[in-house]
């Protein structure tokens, strides 16, 4: 059984994955409320989505790593996400790395979403590098956080085909239903405190059913998904 657990979610750009969360947690399919959003720019339109939902949100500019500004807006991040009272960090296009103050006040409990089949295609442009390499599957990956960008321990995958003539924005427009799909489920096993950790494998105890692998978190290769609960 899962309690509700607080969320702290960093987005820079217009927010569908946040508004997906938003939505999840609002119709009862995840046992989660939203506590607060970070950003780093203030023309963000995820800024206007949590206002449109009474959600608390906070811009804090982020400098380079190791820079005077970059370590006090790592602190401005701790700060903000204790206030309140934040149980699960949630990246959610969030374009700047996190800082080592959110990550060991968070440890295993800072999550982000790539929109390709990581490890392959890392970095901020995973659908125009899987078009231009010619994959014939590519997908979304939710991940624990860690101090490199898209390395972390994988929790969930989808899967979705590389359909000759994509292009970036077509695929990106297909991974991007996955995304919205995988994120929420993510979420819903850390409520359910079924996510464990051992050394690069997450494991979902007890093991799930369906279209899940057993040993590990998932894969999701079809539609339809459904919110699974323990």
């Amino acid at each position: 059984m899962s309690r509700q657990i607080t969320l702290g979610v960093f987005a820079s750009g217009g927010g569908t994955n946040f508004q997906s969360i938003i939505d999840a947690c609002e119709s009862g399919r995840i046992n989660a409320r939203v506590g607060v959003l970070i950003s780093n720019r203030a023309d963000a339109g995820a800024l206007e989505r949590a206002q449109k939902h009474g959600i608390a949100a906070e811009v804090v500019p982020v400098g380079k790593d190791l820079s005077e500004r970059f370590e006090a807006a790592d602190q401005r991040h701790v700060e903000v996400l204790r206030a309140a009272g934040v149980d699960l960090v949630c990246l959610a296009g969030y374009m700047r790395r996190i800082g080592s103050g959110v990550l060991r006040g968070w440890p295993h409990a800072v999550l982000n979403i790539h929109p390709a089949i990581l490890p392959s295609f890392k970095g901020a442009h995973g659908q125009r590098d899987a078009v231009e390499y010619g994959v014939r599957v590519s997908g979304a990956t939710v991940h624990f956080a860690d101090e490199e960008f898209d390395r972390g321990p994988i929790i969930i995958q989808a899967a979705v085909p590389v359909i000759p003539g994509d292009t970036e924005e077509t695929l990106g427009a297909r991974i991007l239903q996955q995304e919205h799909r995988i994120y929420p489920q993510a979420i819903q096993w850390f409520a359910e405190g079924r996510l464990r950790v051992e050394g690069r494998s997450v494991l979902l105890d007890p093991p799930s059913s369906g279209s899940y692998d057993r040993h590990g978190a998932g894969i999701i290769i079809s539609p339809p998904l459904e919110i699974e609960r323990a």
